[in-house]
Formats: structure tokens, sequence, C-alpha cells
């Protein structure tokens, strides 16, 4: 496959999962509000010491705390991605509603993909394990894996331990590092470095083709809270505190 960015899947299909990828963003965005930005309570406390500490003005700490937000929404996005970009090579597929992330074409392989290793607790692991066991128990060839884009080390083992107390082993079931599935489903051993050093082109070349308008997405919480401080002649910290602590004894003199 001769190819401008990567060799195991088609360009085309990466300025797809690109484009994707650019629309959980411009959702996460539109989506924090400030009623969003205040539905777990904003720490106003901290907010303080940060900005006193580390030298930061009120709008830089209010726009952080923003991004950390849409980053939480974000997370599960990037694993998408990575799904999509396997789901590509040559004789699999994705297939996320059917309640895999990864299958091969023949049923030979079965996967569940998450971008970091310490995403789950004990009981998201072990349900992990017993739905890879069940797809292991069904399919008398397949090999499942629990894949860890973003693992300790690089490796390939059978997955076997204790999880909420109990044993468990399978003699199909693995975990994985991301180097390494990439490696296996395409047959290239450097295809997740590949991937991340096409990244910056592609992602530049599909920035160039989107649609007028596709990138403008912002999020409306900091306008917001900047003109309602204006309103109220508050700092944009003790409008916050006000909106967020009002029940609280003194807090209603902000």
């Amino acid at each position: 496959m001769n190819n401008k960015y990567v060799n195991f899947i088609s360009d085309s299909h990466l300025l797809d999962c690109i484009r994707n990828l650019h629309k959980a963003y411009s959702r996460a965005k539109k989506n924090i509000t400030k009623q969003s930005l205040y539905s777990n309570k904003v720490d106003t406390f901290k907010l303080t010491f940060d900005a006193k500490f580390n030298d930061e003005d009120e709008e830089f700490l209010i726009h952080t705390e923003i991004v950390r937000q849409i980053d939480k929404s974000i997370n599960n996005s990037i694993g998408t991605f990575h799904e999509q970009i396997l789901g590509g090579i040559k004789g699999y597929q994705g297939g996320k509603s059917k309640g895999y992330d990864i299958k091969a074409e023949d049923d030979t392989l079965f996967a569940d993909i998450k971008n970091k290793h310490n995403t789950m607790n004990s009981s998201a692991t072990e349900s992990l394990f017993q739905k890879l066991a069940r797809y292991a128990d069904d399919n008398k060839k397949a090999k499942c894996y629990w894949v860890q884009i973003l693992a300790k080390s690089s490796f390939c083992e059978l997955w076997s331990g204790i999880i909420n107390g109990k044993e468990y082993s399978h003699s199909r079931v693995y975990k994985i590092s991301g180097d390494q599935f990439y490696y296996l489903l395409s047959g290239q051993e450097d295809a997740l470095f590949q991937l991340y050093k096409a990244l910056p082109v592609a992602i530049n070349d599909y920035l160039k083709s989107a649609e007028p308008g596709e990138d403008s997405t912002e999020t409306s919480a900091l306008d917001d809270l900047k003109e309602g401080a204006r309103k109220s002649k508050r700092s944009i910290l003790d409008l916050i505190t006000a909106d967020n602590y009002m029940y609280y004894s003194g807090f209603d003199k902000l």
C-alpha cells in the first residue's frame, strides 16, 4: 500500500477517523456551558490558590478548568479513534454496537480497547474478563484481547490473576499493549509509531480541507462568565463562588 501517511490503512480512512474525532472535540466544546461547568461545583478555593501561587489571571484559570472538563469527555473519543483506525485494517472490523470494539472478519480475534491501562475499577475489570472469556468460549478458534493503548510497557501475555478476590484465567484471553496490538493486526512492528509520526501532517491536511465553520465551535462558558462578572461588578472568581455557594452562610454578600 503506497500511501502518504501510513502503510496499513488508506489515506482516506485515516482522514475520516480524524474528521470523526474533530467532531467529538467540537461537540465537547459546545457542551461546556456555564451550567455544565457548575454541574459538579467549581472549587474556587483551589482556583484562588492557583491564581496567587502560580501567578495566573482569572480568565486563564477558568479557561484551564474548561479545558479540563472537555478533556474528561474526550478521553473516550480517543479510544474510539483507535478503534476506528484499527477497524480500517484489511481483515478486521469495528463492532462497538455488538459489544466488542474490534474483531477479525473470520472470528479468530475479538478485542476490547481502552485508551489507558488504569481506566477501570476492579468491577469493570472483572466484567471485561468475563466478556472476553465468553467470546472465546463461543468462538473456539478466537483469541480475545484487552488492549491498553497507553500501557506501562510493551507486552502480549495471557491474562490471569485475582480480580475481586476470584482467580481468573483462560487459555485464549490475553492482555496486550497498544504497540503490540497494532503490530498484531497490521503485520508492521512500527505501525503505532507510523501513526504518531503521520498525525501532524494528516491533521493539517484535514484542517485545510475542512468545510468553513467546522473548526469554529467554541465553548460559551467563559464569555457568559465574563459578561456576568461585568454586569454584577464582581471578579469572575467571586461570581462563580456566589453562584456555587450561595446557600452557605455569608456567601450571599459577594
